[in-house]
């Protein structure tokens, strides 16, 4: 492959990182107080629970479906854990059991949303909208107050902070991010994912267990989602009926916007933080220029329909390039051809 259609590839597939060096200049001449040290820092802590959603999202548009049963997950597995540590079994469960509890919880959600759909064969679409309604139901009934206080230990990657004032879950979100970079780039496992979600069927004739990935796909899903209703209970100290209410489609944009794609097999988790970073610093910005919140609101759909625009014309252009090196292969081989008999 030339050098020159190497860097176009490559720039089509991290153009967030490019989006996000515009914005982000663009913001430094309006915006006041933008680039200070410690509005960066709330950008990147008020983006944390987004990021594990966009992941989330990501990981399982990258296998080539959706899971919008996440910002119901965000709620429910913290606050079922919380329950059993406070109202079923008070006493009997210690806060580090409930964090393991939290994380349980989320990924048997997962499980049961990747076996309905990977073995029983249901749209993937219905099942999450399903549980996405039927866990917000659950959640609404059974914590109709906040629970609060939370111990300390269960609010710890919420709301501590380190060195320089950072918040604790900066370093957990990058670091989180970074495992799942490296699972998906550099294992076995990771490659039968994304080529999985690539071309399922040529996957499953070459002896990739398709309905297995799509099953991991979506416990993965359900555990980044539990993590984010961590951060979420971490950060105002209670669980609430109402965590993560809204925030799926947002999800969906920032996915999008980092590199996944609605037709799966593409998308970096490097790629879908920048996605999220970016919902991040335009809600920040928003809020700083004074921004109505209808307004704010409104930017958010319009967010989500660009999100859509950018990965048609991103595939548009991207099969563009591939279609002209692939024409541009042909009239060489055909020269090579006319030249040997002319030779001849």
């Amino acid at each position: 492959m030339p050098k020159k259609l190497q860097v176009q590839l490559f720039l089509l597939d991290n153009l967030i990182w490019v989006i996000i060096a515009g914005f982000f200049l663009l913001n430094v001449v309006i915006t006041p107080k933008f680039a200070t040290y410690d509005n960066l820092v709330n950008i990147f802590y008020h983006s944390a629970i987004m990021s594990m959603l966009v992941l989330a999202q990501g990981l399982v548009m990258i296998i080539g479906l959706l899971d919008l049963s996440i910002e119901s997950i965000l709620a429910f597995a913290p606050g079922i854990a919380l329950l059993l540590a406070t109202k079923w079994l008070p006493g009997s469960i210690d806060p580090i059991t409930c964090i393991f509890i939290t994380l349980a919880v989320g990924a048997l959600v997962g499980l049961f949303n990747g076996v309905f759909i990977a073995k029983i064969g249901v749209n993937p679409f219905l099942q999450s909208l399903s549980m996405l309604i039927m866990l917000r139901g659950v959640v609404l009934f059974l914590v109709p107050f906040s629970i609060f206080p939370l111990a300390k230990v269960y609010t710890y990657a919420g709301q501590a902070r380190m060195v320089g004032n950072i918040p604790v879950a900066i370093p957990i979100v990058l670091i989180i991010f970074i495992i799942f970079h490296f699972i998906l780039q550099h294992t076995t496992f990771g490659r039968y994912f994304v080529a999985t979600g690539g071309n399922a069927r040529a996957s499953f004739v070459s002896g990739i267990n398709t309905s297995k990935m799509v099953i991991w796909a979506f416990v993965i899903s359900g555990i980044l989602a539990a993590v984010a209703g961590l951060l979420a209970a971490g950060r105002q100290g209670s669980i609430s009926n109402s965590m993560g209410d809204g925030m799926v489609m947002l999800s969906f944009a920032g996915a999008i916007l980092g590199g996944a794609s609605l037709d799966g097999g593409k998308g970096t988790p490097l790629g879908m933080l920048g996605g999220a970073l970016l919902l991040g610093m335009i809600s920040n910005s928003l809020n700083l220029l004074g921004v109505n919140v209808s307004l704010v609101y409104a930017t958010q759909g319009a967010l989500i329909f660009l999100a859509i625009i950018i990965d048609r014309v991103r595939e548009k252009v991207r099969n563009h390039l591939l279609h002209q090196e692939q024409v541009k292969k042909m009239l060489r081989h055909e020269q090579q051809e006319t030249n040997q008999l002319a030779i001849g």
